[in-house]
């Protein structure tokens, strides 16, 4: 979806109505991108903080959940918090209970940008089970380090998420190393990125697929459009192949390296 700056009441109608035209029957999981509510616009992050525990964003998603009956990884919305606030993604199952949140562990302050004048670094990964399922969750620029999604592989994940607000004039990253944190951790891996204009020149990528574990797409929406993409996963598959590519035994207790 393309956010309305730092209008919140328009984005919570403009998720409903593509949910209602376009969510599947009995979707499992739906997986919203990175700071939906208020759009890539870090000088409205403050104004548009919600306190956790009566943030009118995790009661809109919980209806959702209800209504739908399905869990959600709530993209993420500016929590306020003491000092800076988080860049925080709500975890909501299909009751409509906050269950888990995790706050970006990353902040993009680069080029411009200002996230980590907001927004301060969260805690720590979270990785959430969801119907028997692990889901390791990273927002955006989480992307770049592959230490945290190998943390949530060592763990136990079976998928991973990131939910990403990605501008349009840094392609290469995205594409490339969304379908990286598949290959290398043999997860399916969700990469969700709003889409449309930011304001002026600047743009979200646009790009959304899912991987398997293999890092082949097996669903994809591209080209701006909003809208949703879907699949159904069967992880059977991925287990077995994991007992014969057992890649993760060679990773050494060690890499010091000699300079020479």
């Amino acid at each position: 979806m393309q956010s309305v700056i730092g209008d919140r009441s328009a984005n919570y109608a403009k998720v409903k109505e593509i949910a209602e035209r376009e969510l599947p029957e009995n979707t499992d999981l739906l997986v919203l991108p990175e700071v939906w509510t208020v759009g890539w616009s870090c000088d409205d992050f403050s104004s548009a903080a919600e306190v956790l525990e009566n943030s009118e964003t995790v009661a809109f998603l919980s209806e959702i959940a209800r209504k739908y009956n399905t869990n959600i990884l709530g993209g993420s919305f500016i929590q306020k918090s003491e000092g800076k606030d988080l860049n925080t993604c709500p975890v909501i199952n299909r009751a409509g209970e906050l269950v888990a949140t995790y706050s970006k562990n990353h902040l993009y302050s680069y080029c411009g940008c200002t996230e980590g004048d907001f927004i301060k670094v969260g805690e720590s990964p979270v990785m959430v089970n969801l119907d028997g399922i692990n889901i390791g969750i990273t927002i955006c620029y989480d992307i770049r380090f592959p230490e945290i999604f190998r943390a949530y592989r060592l763990s136990g994940a079976d998928l991973l998420v990131n939910m990403a607000a990605w501008g349009l004039k840094k392609p290469i990253p995205w594409e490339y190393l969304t379908g990286a944190r598949a290959v290398e951790n043999q997860c399916y891996m969700i990469a969700v990125t709003q889409s449309g204009q930011i304001k002026g020149d600047e743009y979200n990528i646009g790009h959304s697929r899912i991987f398997d574990y293999c890092g082949e797409t097996i669903a994809e929406i591209k080209n701006q459009r909003e809208g949703i993409m879907s699949c159904k996963i069967d992880f059977s598959p991925m287990y077995e192949y994991r007992k014969v590519c057992t890649i993760l035994k060679d990773i050494r207790d060690d890499y010091e390296v000699k300079i020479v």
